[in-house]
């Protein structure tokens, strides 16, 4: 058979599966009938096996129809020549276990990837044969090389970086100098402290700081002159009072004060003083020797205060200086400061250079008499500021290492590697990997040991799925061991930054905290015995999992597991970050890598789950899964099918909001899911969309068709069941989740019409050539399969019930109730739905409390009357 022909009949029987398949009752799955078919034919194609084995895996187990697959599996076993269908048919019965076989040997094989491709030659074990060189090649010698390259990186030259703290805090001493400076000078008063036109600064500067003998001296010889040049010219007339004096001559002076005279310094500013008094006919002596006595007071107590303190102005060139170029000073001090600190001082300069590079830096910027008190202020206060770079400095020895040229060692064809029983070294191991020579082996211990933790742990899994009575498909579970498989399969591609929150948090969606957290936690067990991941690494991720898993289920919309995913990014961050800290990683030179990584996880735990917040829809739409978020989204009143609902059948729609009503609040006491009971409800009756006059609650009071046109107890009891068969077709046209689909025919499991059966029965007693066949008026079924669908029969049948008491009390309607309950049990519709004999009572119950809310008594308003 060609491939043409091959798709043709493929095609065909596929179509006439799906024939056969809508013929058949509801208890009968399709997969029963891929079976019996397969009976029928020949022996199938391989790929044909292939196919049908894949089919059998990922198909569901129905709950009902058990008694004809016994049926279908004993007529198989007895066909002859059928043994590929008995044993697929044996594989479908235990497919289960056949999942957990698949399971344990994908995550061994997963986690173990290592283990079975180990090198068969290593270091220090003796070789088992004599290798020989099959050709002439160049081998790298990378003993060699990584020593050359460690070399190259202790020779690179370090990278300095400027260190601001120090820079700062050389510029806070400096600064505090410059203040101390500038108060002995507030003390010494203003300098020059008289007019230089007429008193030079250097004069003035002698004045000030001369001795109290020197001074007095040149006041004695002032005032003698001052008084011969009043005697000499009478019109003159002093102001203000001048000590009296005797008039001596030079040359009856003594000697001393000759010398004096003769002082150049003394003498320039008797100079210039006498010229002062000459040119300023009205001015006496007093009105200079004022201001001078009066510096001199201020120098004196400015130059105790710098004798008294310990600091670098321990010398008078301070106050020596003028105010403006005191103030030069100052500006070159602070602009050679910033100079030098931004070339950078090395640790270790000598004190030399640094001197020479100082008197560079203020030469020609400062004063002549300043550039002393400059180059001390500075060295005094210039440190090293270089610290090394230690990111670059990596960098730039990592590219040294990197320019080293690989040591190439030349081994000849025939050359012997290793001699038998030779102890293997590195380079000799280097070559055999060349030449391929090392060989492959299977860690078989390791293996087992990682094969009996994986069965323990798909065991303990088994046991907690069990306990929490979670009712897991086949299709569940291989959801599972795929998102399972997620997280060490990232791992095993070398990328650390694996899958923990996006499977925690669709874990935690789909089937609950309890499988969550069971599932991450038993993963983090495993992956250290065959991944070589980091520890923190993996903590931090099975923390973000576990968060995840039990959050998630909580949520009931996909913007709050946005949120969520947010949340986790901080949690594993935070963790990754808090066991660096612990482990003292942060405090060395590698404190930004260590920041890095920690952004990285906290970056890969949000990444994962907005990747898990864009595939869930289709994993929901695929394996065909109900979680809080679906059925709040199927809920929703807009939704296309609901709003026909209420378009078309206005009355059957009052009647589904009044049910859910009712089976919500039992539910919820029960402890029931009840997201799903609200949402099963408002589909349960969607099929009365296709003849909505043929039930009463859309008559609006109009003529019953049952009784003007049709008239056939028969035929109406066709159309009341075909709301179950047609509402089936719109659930399946409009994707609803099978859990949805399941209240369409369960909350009427295998009930009769009542009403119509007893009209066919009294036409049967006035014809009784008629024979009327119970099946014929009840309900196809199934009967109701879990705690919510039953829940949803009895608040259905009660609700009708309760509406027509108009005026009843709470007791009366809890009789009925009770009534209506006790023959919904009687009749075994509720035999495997999982409610209990006693919680009839308590529904009961709960009905009528909802019941007396919606029918409490209103206040009579008066009527007004009308002017």
């Amino acid at each position: 058979m060609n491939t043409k022909e091959f798709w043709q009949s493929l095609s065909q029987r596929l179509r006439e599966w799906q024939q056969q398949h809508q013929l058949l009752s509801p208890k009968t799955t399709w997969l029963d009938l891929v079976i019996t078919q397969m009976g029928q034919q020949g022996n199938p194609k391989l790929h044909q096996k292939i196919l049908k084995d894949l089919l059998l895996y990922l198909s569901p187990g129905s709950k009902q129809g058990g008694q004809q697959k016994r049926r279908k599996s004993a007529q198989l076993t007895t066909s002859p020549g059928r043994m590929e269908t008995v044993m697929l048919s044996f594989v479908h019965k235990k497919r289960s276990s056949v999942l957990l076989v698949i399971s344990i040997i994908s995550l061994t094989g997963v986690v173990g990837k290592d283990l079975y491709r180990q090198p068969k030659l290593k270091v220090g074990i003796p070789a088992n044969q004599t290798f020989i060189a099959p050709s002439t090649d160049e081998v790298e010698d990378k003993e060699k090389t990584e020593m050359n390259r460690k070399a190259a990186k202790i020779q690179a030259l370090p990278i300095l970086m400027i260190d601001q703290e120090i820079n700062q805090k050389i510029n806070q001493n400096l600064q505090q100098i410059i203040t101390t400076g500038k108060e002995l000078r507030n003390v010494a008063g203003a300098f020059p402290f008289f007019d230089i036109s007429f008193l030079s600064i250097a004069s003035q500067r002698y004045l000030r700081s001369c001795s109290e003998s020197e001074w007095q001296q040149l006041q004695l010889i002032l005032q003698n002159r001052d008084q011969k040049r009043f005697q000499a010219n009478p019109v003159l007339k002093p102001h203000g009072s001048v000590v009296s004096l005797p008039i001596l001559e030079p040359e009856n002076l003594p000697q001393s004060e000759i010398k004096q005279i003769d002082n150049v310094e003394l003498n320039r500013a008797f100079k210039e003083l006498e010229t002062y008094l000459a040119t300023n006919a009205n001015k006496n002596l007093s009105s200079i020797i004022y201001p001078i006595n009066q510096a001199r007071k201020k120098y004196n107590a400015a130059k105790n205060k710098l004798a008294a303190q310990e600091n670098i102005y321990n010398e008078t060139v301070l106050l020596e200086l003028s105010d403006d170029d005191w103030s030069t000073t100052q500006a070159a001090i602070h602009q050679s400061v910033e100079k030098i600190l931004t070339q950078g001082i090395a640790v270790g300069l000598p004190d030399e250079l640094l001197s020479e590079a100082v008197k560079l830096q203020i030469q020609g910027t400062v004063p002549n008499e300043a550039e002393s008190l400059a180059s001390k202020i500075l060295l005094s206060v210039l440190e090293a500021n270089l610290k090394p770079d230690a990111d670059k400095t990596k960098q730039q020895a990592q590219q040294a290492a990197d320019n080293v040229t690989p040591v190439m060692v030349k081994v000849k064809q025939g050359e012997v590697i290793v001699k038998k029983g030779e102890i293997i070294t590195e380079w000799k191991l280097e070559v055999l990997k060349h030449y391929h020579l090392v060989g492959i082996r299977v860690n078989w211990l390791q293996l087992t040991v990682l094969t009996g933790v994986v069965t323990a742990a798909v065991g303990i899994f088994v046991w907690v799925e069990k306990l929490s009575k979670s009712q897991l498909r086949q299709r569940d579970r291989l959801l599972i061991l795929l998102l399972t498989l997620s997280t060490p399969g990232v791992l095993a591609l070398g990328l650390p930054y694996t899958t923990w929150s996006g499977m925690g948090l669709l874990l935690g969606s789909f089937y609950g905290s309890t499988l969550g957290v069971t599932v991450v936690g038993l993963l983090s067990f495993i992956l250290p015995i065959g991944l070589d991941a980091s520890k923190i690494g993996l903590v931090a991720g099975l923390v973000g999992g576990v968060f995840s898993s039990v959050v998630a289920p909580k949520l009931r919309s996909r913007e709050e597991l946005a949120l969520l995913g947010i949340v986790i990014a901080v949690i594993q961050g935070s963790i990754y970050l808090i066991f660096k800290i612990f482990t003292g990683a942060v405090f060395g030179s590698s404190w930004y890598f260590v920041l890095q990584e920690t952004g990285l996880f906290a970056v890969s735990g949000l990444a994962w789950s907005v990747v898990a917040l864009g595939i869930s829809p289709y994993l929901e739409k695929i394996f065909d899964l109900i979680t809080p978020i679906r059925l709040a989204e199927l809920a929703n009143p807009n939704r296309p099918l609901l709003q026909r609902l209420a378009t078309e059948t206005p009355g059957t729609f009052q009647h589904t909001l009044l049910v859910a009503t009712l089976a919500e609040a039992a539910a919820k006491e029960l402890g029931c899911n009840v997201e799903l009971v609200r949402a099963g409800t408002l589909y349960h009756d969607i099929g009365k969309m296709h003849d909505p006059q043929g039930f009463i609650e859309n008559q609006m009071a109009g003529p019953n068709k049952h009784e003007t046109e049709i008239k056939d107890p028969w035929q109406s009891a066709a159309i009341i069941k075909k709301h179950v068969t047609e509402g089936l077709v719109m659930a399946k046209k409009h994707s609803l989740p099978t859990a949805i689909q399941a209240f369409i025919p369960e909350h009427q499991g295998t009930m009769t019409i009542a009403y119509f059966y007893h009209q066919a029965q009294q036409i049967a007693k006035e014809q009784p050539n008629i024979e009327v066949n119970e099946a014929d008026f009840r309900y196809d079924g199934p009967i109701p399969q879990s705690r919510e669908t039953g829940i949803v029969m009895l608040a259905d049948s009660s609700e009708a019930a309760l509406r027509s008491l108009k005026d009843g009390t709470p007791e009366q309607a809890i009789n009925m109730l009770n009534n209506i309950l006790r023959a919904r049990w009687q009749d075994g519709q509720l035999a495997e739905s999982g409610l209990k004999r006693e919680e009839m009572t308590q529904i009961a119950q709960i009905f009528v409390e909802v019941w007396q809310q919606f029918h409490h008594k209103r206040i009579a308003y008066p009527k007004q009357r009308i002017k």
